[in-house]
């Protein structure tokens, strides 16, 4: 027997934890169950609800500065505790019927409802387990007779229907034979005392009998029938006791089961804290070793490096700390088991229903813990070694030594400029990397190095924006892990555009010919379809008929200034023709007889029909080139009489610039921004981007850089 009273008093001071009210951090005292199912002592409700009622209604400064807040919580005035705990307190008459309160223990609001305190439950069963504590912390302290004359003598027993305890004597003089008083429910001496039946708070008369599934709470059958719970879905209380009950124990047999896998774990922590403190002593001493070698200007530098060390030390450690106690609450007769053990012990199902739903859930979350334990932190300092081979110059920078962090590689053929520039890189170690920099910087014509632009990036890409025109400009990155810098990646050079990009789509009404050209929804794509409607023009070539081109244009006119913009043909295209068009030319070939505008009689037609061979106008107001066949064919002119250099292989993405006030065009390779041909055009009309089709072909405009184009091809 004195076995088991041990047994049982070592039990019960395992579970302090578990006891103790998150508010004023002591034992619980006359707990209450808040809605999101945390308990706290109702002193400490009061206390706090006061707390806000003050904040809301600050009289004066004097009053203000006489005593502290605490100091007004100690001595509440009875007029304000009546106040907070009546139904339906509020602040003021312009806020609702409703109190809100901050839960200490999740650190969330919740609505404790109209009727304040009065509509929370008791937790009882806490109770009960935090007064078997303080009988086992004070052991030999005995419960005096309420009722003996001084000096009282020691109780016996204590009645559960009095709300006292009593010694031999007063129980058999209050307690007679044959009266009602002699059937008291009587039990051990306690002062904790608790009604027999557990009472409905919002209908004071009514018992509880059902537990509400929605809320997790017990309620009452007027709770149900027409309470704040009539359309929640409730069960028996019994049910309710059973199922609980069943998943409970079921849960901490499986953790007692357990119990040899997590002693083997809290000593696997153990020694991990143990290597971890080894370790970063180690650390320590190595850098201070270096340090040393080092004059005034490292001083800064060193305590900057040491304050590191310890707090990742520090981190590491109290995460080490924090995974210990978390499993040692899950031994046997310790923390949060130990606390389970004791509510088992509970008889009254409401009591225990009440208390039960919201261990269950933490006693599941344990369980899910365990399964798959994984030590909260690394025991490994080797990424603070301190590097001291750099120059002198560079001490102001001096940082961790970059350990097993490899050099970012940017990636050139995702890489690209237009509107805006978009940097892509890959990282071999790219999980270990904490985040990134890019920098850039403009490259001047005499190679004048300018100072570097930094950006800090968590991904591997990167839109920069706000470049200036026709310059290039320079791209390097670098890893970070933590404080440790890899070295920067080799660097990328980009040439903007020379003019701001122009943004249009393809216009579906003017001149669009459906029947041969396909247009997606965005209109930022063409598809020439050589399908029987071509296939019939062509018969008539036997009759001097030309099967004609497909044109196509930008649905915004240009009239002032410098534009570009940029599109891919499909290396599958046979015959395609892009430049600029004036509004009265494009009139004339979209309106005039086919055979008028067939090929052979369109200058820079690409066609080999020898009309290139005339001299044609200096300035007309359009400029086509061909392109297909993945090739590139300049128009001929009179200083360049060679064949094979007019033809080039056709760029991946060709770029077309306009300066409409001096009259010129120019075609550009786009992957390195080279230009390939220009001219002068006339200009006195709106100019448009046009296009001409004839054959399979398809043509993509180069959509702007923005963020959410970033995006979306990286979703790609």
């Amino acid at each position: 027997m004195e076995g088991d009273a041990s047994d049982s008093l070592v039990s019960i001071k395992n579970i302090e934890r578990e006891l103790i009210c998150p508010a004023c951090k002591e034992l619980f005292t006359h707990p209450l169950i808040l809605p999101c199912q945390h308990s706290i002592c109702h002193k400490c409700v009061k206390e706090l609800l006061l707390t806000l009622d003050d904040s809301f209604n600050e009289v004066g400064s004097d009053n203000s500065n006489q005593s502290s807040p605490r100091l007004r919580l100690s001595s509440p005035s009875m007029d304000k505790i009546d106040r907070i705990s009546r139904p339906g307190w509020k602040r003021n008459s312009l806020t609702p019927k409703t109190t809100i309160f901050p839960c200490p223990g999740c650190e969330h609001n919740v609505d404790l409802g109209e009727r304040g305190i009065n509509g929370l439950f008791r937790n009882f069963t806490l109770e009960t387990i935090v007064e078997r504590y303080r009988q086992a912390a004070r052991a030999a302290t005995a419960i005096m007779c309420d009722l003996c004359k001084p000096p009282p003598q020691e109780s016996t027993k204590s009645c559960m229907d009095c709300s006292a305890s009593y010694c031999n004597e007063c129980f058999k003089i209050y307690h007679p034979w044959g009266t009602v008083k002699a059937q008291h429910e009587y039990v051990g001496p306690t002062t904790n005392f608790r009604p027999k039946i557990l009472m409905c708070p919002e209908h004071e008369t009514e018992r509880i009998n059902m537990y509400c599934e929605l809320c997790r709470r017990p309620v009452c059958h007027l709770c149900k029938l027409g309470g704040n719970h009539s359309n929640h879905r409730v069960t028996t209380m019994s049910t309710a006791y059973k199922t609980l009950k069943e998943k409970l124990s079921k849960d901490i047999d499986y953790l007692i089961g357990k119990e040899g896998q997590v002693k083997s774990q809290i000593s696997e922590l153990n020694l991990l804290m143990k290597e971890t403190e080894c370790n970063g002593e180690r650390a320590k001493e190595e850098a201070i070793t270096h340090f040393e070698k080092l004059f005034e200007i490292l001083e800064e530098r060193k305590s900057s490096v040491l304050r590191a060390i310890d707090a990742s030390k520090k981190l590491r450690l109290d995460k080490f700390q924090t995974q210990v106690e978390e499993y040692q609450g899950l031994l046997e007769n310790n923390g949060l088991v130990g606390y389970a053990q004791e509510v088992l012990k509970e008889t009254d199902q409401s009591c225990f229903v009440q208390t039960a739903k919201q261990l269950h859930l933490r006693i599941h979350k344990a369980t899910e813990s365990l399964k798959s334990f994984r030590p909260a932190a690394q025991t490994s300092f080797e990424d603070y070694v301190v590097n001291t081979s750099k120059q002198t110059e560079l001490l102001g920078e001096l940082s961790f030594f970059s350990s097993g962090i490899d050099v970012p590689e940017i990636n050139e053929d995702q890489s690209k400029v237009y509107n805006n520039a978009l940097i892509n890189w890959h990282h071999p170690e790219k999980d270990k990397a904490d985040s990134y920099v890019l920098e850039y910087r403009k490259i001047n014509k005499d190679e004048e190095m300018m100072p570097w632009n930094e950006i800090e990036v968590c991904g591997t890409s990167k839109v920069v924006s706000d470049l200036e025109e026709n310059c290039h400009y320079a791209f390097r990155v670098r890893a970070y892990k933590g404080s440790i810098c890899s070295p920067c990646s080799r660097e990328l050079i980009l040439h903007t555009p020379p003019a701001p990009v122009f943004s249009f789509l393809f216009d579906e009404k003017c001149g669009y010919n459906n029947e041969h050209l396909l247009l997606n929804l965005k209109r930022d794509r063409v598809e020439s379809r050589a399908g029987f409607n071509i296939l019939l023009a062509a018969e008539r070539i036997q009759v001097g008929y030309y099967t004609s081109l497909d044109y196509i244009i930008g649905d915004i006119g240009i009239t002032k200034g410098k534009h570009f913009w940029a599109f891919r043909v499909e290396p599958y295209s046979y015959l395609v023709k892009v430049g600029v068009a004036s509004s009265d030319k494009l009139q004339e070939w979209l309106h005039s007889p086919r055979d008028a505008v067939s090929p052979r009689y369109e200058q820079d037609s690409g066609h080999d029909s020898g009309s290139e061979d005339a001299c044609f106008d200096s300035s007309q107001p359009f400029t086509l080139v061909t392109v297909g066949m993945k090739k590139f064919f300049i128009p001929k002119s009179p200083t360049s009489n060679e064949p094979e250099n007019r033809v080039l292989p056709m760029p991946t993405s060709i770029g077309i610039f306009l300066d409409y006030d001096k009259g010129r065009v120019s075609f550009y390779d786009m992957d390195h921004m080279k230009c390939l041909y220009e001219r002068q055009v006339d200009c006195s009309h709106t100019m448009y981007p046009a296009f001409a089709l004839m054959g399979s072909g398809g043509i993509q405009l180069e959509e702007p850089i923005t963020a959410k184009y970033l995006d979306y091809h990286e979703d790609m």
